[in-house]
């Protein structure tokens, strides 16, 4: 197999601008990497910022899009002895809306046992980015008080599912018609978008825009902490001003990427703690929403509309 399926992205106007290739050139791994022939592409909000040219430091059109994936690996570069040829393994990489993408081996994580590829969707980006949120920058006690922004999203539904799980009370803020779903994981309260909630313990922020204003205003003074992990709503400022005089807050950046980078350390904690997890049932395998790979541009344009719950995936 010498070229591929693959969704690329040929400007920065956004998902109605990516466009299925049947002819683009399978990529080989090198040295620490793999190849992975992918089962299923985990479709995240980044993944529309992309599109439309607002991540910071994403690839610049045209490319293949995508980072997030899982299936089998099929080649090995120079100076990788695990995982294994024929190993299923969800990692991130560039070009993951596509037949076949390389990804770092380090950074690959095994499909847990009895797990389909496409439940394991989301186990790093997810389920890591919301007990690194939880545990390590957020320090969520038993008996605190934890507000979830974006409740009904993928980060969002494994963060109430931990958050409960550390013995906290949570808040879920998500659209109307997304509430009972936030319920039925274990949320205490469910509120809508913009709704007022005073002296939290914890509030884990990935929406901006105006509802980072509402998260600051949350967080008990002295105390309370706000761990940042996304911007989906737009950008917003804060001062040293604003620090001092108005959110004498504890506000912490989030982005997982730069964790595995820049504390290696953490991240191997994180996983040892996400494998205990699994192993008690915590953090169970994913029920996502499956759509074919031409059918990418919708997904993206769905998720970025907020009509979408839970993880999606796209499936070569």
């Amino acid at each position: 197999m010498t070229s591929m399926r693959a969704l690329r992205q040929e400007s920065a106007n956004g998902p109605d601008d990516l466009h299925l290739i049947t002819d683009v050139p399978v990529p080989a791994p090198g040295p620490g990497e793999i190849l992975v022939k992918v089962a299923a592409a985990g479709v995240n909000f980044a993944d529309v910022m992309q599109t439309r040219g607002t991540y910071a430091g994403g690839p610049e059109a045209p490319y293949v899009a995508g980072f997030e994936a899982a299936g089998e690996v099929v080649a090995a570069g120079d100076g990788v002895l695990s995982p294994r040829i024929g190993d299923h393994v969800v990692g991130t990489g560039g070009g993951a809306f596509a037949e076949c993408m390389v990804m770092p081996a380090a950074g690959a994580v095994p499909v847990p046992e009895g797990w389909s590829d496409e439940q394991a969707i989301g186990l790093i980006l997810n389920w890591v980015t919301a007990l690194a949120a939880l545990k390590p920058l957020g320090r969520v006690a038993a008996g605190e008080t934890v507000l979830v922004q974006a409740a009904a999203g993928g980060v969002g539904q494994a963060a109430v599912r931990l958050a409960k799980h550390y013995g906290a009370t949570v808040i879920g803020i998500t659209s109307p018609g997304k509430h009972d779903s936030v319920r039925a994981l274990g949320a205490d309260r469910v509120l809508d978008y913009g709704a007022e909630v005073e002296a939290v313990d914890l509030v884990l922020e990935s929406v901006g825009g105006t509802t980072f204003t509402v998260s600051l205003a949350a967080a008990k003074r002295v105390t309370g902490r706000v761990v940042v992990y996304g911007v989906a709503g737009g950008e917003v400022a804060i001062t040293n001003r604003d620090l001092n005089f108005r959110h004498q807050i504890h506000l912490i950046g989030l982005h997982l990427g730069v964790l595995i980078e820049q504390a290696p350390t953490i991240f191997a904690e994180l996983m040892d703690e996400l494998r205990e997890l699994i192993a008690v049932g915590v953090c169970a395998p994913g029920t996502p929403t499956v759509y074919d790979l031409a059918d990418g541009p919708k997904a993206l344009a769905e998720l970025e509309a907020r009509a979408t719950s839970g993880k999606l995936v796209l499936r070569p």
